[in-house]
């Protein structure tokens, strides 16, 4: 079985994910920061009472009262996710394809890591019996899973699994006594609130779930770092929890205090953050679909964008047109189309998927302009799709796509 995939034949460039990225900091936060900064005492090591329970009340209010005794922070997602990994040993499985940063987090320990396939309808979680598989193949080889890391709002795929696909994912690793953790970190972006249900992991079994968002992502600047975790309110969870503060000790994985102080700020979700986000929501929702009708009027795939910054598209209908020009895996793929868009555009290879595939992912933070100034404007239009630097990227993508889809058309055999 496969332990690893293909990396690259390059550096991962992904560029800005977002809007808020070069934007000027909200005044609350700034506040916040400056605050905690002036202070002399440190955040204590994951987090103090504060940003806990600020954490508590925002699960609180999502249906998943918890206590501070049961809720960790940290300085990223990244090293959270490490020292959880750290903390239940054993081998990991993750969903194919998957964010870029999960699968490292594993093999720095060591740990084997396996893909497994997403179901036709989205992605995010693995198909159940594609799991139960894996985890079969993986134990006759003298594995040990013990982790399955899902999200119920996809980074690559920008997809929202239904609650009954969902369902049968933790049921069937719940049977193989898999502890899973559920990136949560774009729960609240999801484009049609009203349209999508959402259900996480954690709602369907309190015992072996431990939720995890980055609040670097929607809620907070790039540079003010943190993320939180929350653990089952069981006996394994309290030992869980107290194994991952350990391994974040041993790090000396701390948060800094004004990124503690913003993160508690943003968690109590003031009328500013609501507010911005609701307006990078609206925005990058726009931008998705339009992106998405643009790849799909050339003949590519990519499934409807439903929540996030991304579209994952699959340029396979479009392969002779584009082995015509050179590319034949999404490591091609990724530098034909980063070259012609002049972003970046990473392959699906990054995301755990087959090299040999043609997908790629598609942010949308670059398409909304180049510079702090234009991304402001296009964040505080009244029209997301007629602010001029979204059209003159939305233009440019399609003619890219457009121009694949004429390429193709010639290449057809005459009928």
């Amino acid at each position: 079985m496969r332990r690893a995939d293909s990396e690259g034949r390059g550096p991962v460039r992904f560029g800005p994910p977002s809007p808020e990225q070069g934007l000027p900091v909200l005044p609350g936060l700034a506040s916040a920061a400056a605050s905690a900064a002036a202070r002399p005492e440190g955040e204590p090591l994951g987090g103090g009472s504060v940003l806990l329970d600020a954490a508590s009340a925002y699960w609180g209010r999502r249906g998943l009262a918890v206590e501070r005794d049961h809720v960790v922070a940290a300085p990223g997602a990244p090293p959270l996710l490490l020292a959880l990994t750290a903390a239940l040993g054993g081998d990991v499985l993750l969903p194919r394809p998957c964010p870029a940063w999960w699968a490292p987090q594993a093999r720095l320990l060591g740990h084997g890591v396996y893909h497994v396939p997403t179901p036709a309808e989205c992605g995010g979680v693995p198909d159940p019996y594609a799991l139960l598989e894996t985890v079969r193949r993986v134990r006759a080889e003298g594995g040990r899973p013990r982790l399955l890391v899902l999200s119920v709002a996809d980074d690559p795929t920008a997809t929202v699994p239904p609650p009954e696909v969902l369902h049968e994912a933790v049921e069937a690793a719940a049977g193989e006594g898999l502890h899973v953790v559920s990136d949560e970190t774009w729960r609240d972006t999801l484009h049609r609130p009203h349209d999508t249900v959402l259900v996480g992991p954690a709602e369907m079994d309190h015992e072996r779930v431990t939720v995890v968002c980055d609040l670097a992502g929607p809620f907070l600047p790039p540079a003010l770092p943190a993320a939180v975790a929350r653990f089952p309110d069981t006996p394994l969870g309290a030992v869980l929890r107290a194994r991952t503060l350990d391994v974040l000790t041993a790090l000396g994985a701390s948060l800094a205090a004004p990124a503690a102080a913003a993160a508690a700020y943003a968690l109590g979700e003031p009328d500013e953050i609501t507010g911005r986000l609701t307006a990078a929501v609206r925005l990058h929702a726009r931008v998705a679909e339009a992106a998405q009708h643009a790849v799909v009027a050339a003949g590519a795939l990519a499934r409807p964008p439903r929540a996030g910054r991304h579209l994952y598209a699959d340029l396979g209908p479009l392969r002779p047109a584009l082995a015509a020009r050179g590319v034949g895996d999404a490591q091609d793929l990724e530098d034909f189309l980063g070259a012609r868009l002049g972003m970046p555009t990473p392959g699906g290879h990054r995301f755990g998927d087959d090299i040999a595939a043609l997908r790629v992912r598609l942010s949308t933070g670059p398409l909304l302009g180049t510079t702090p100034e234009e991304r402001l404007a296009s964040l505080a239009a009244p029209e997301p799709l007629a602010s001029p630097y979204v059209v003159r990227a939305l233009d440019l993508l399609g003619s890219v796509f457009a121009d694949l889809r004429a390429e193709a058309r010639r290449m057809e055999p005459p009928r």
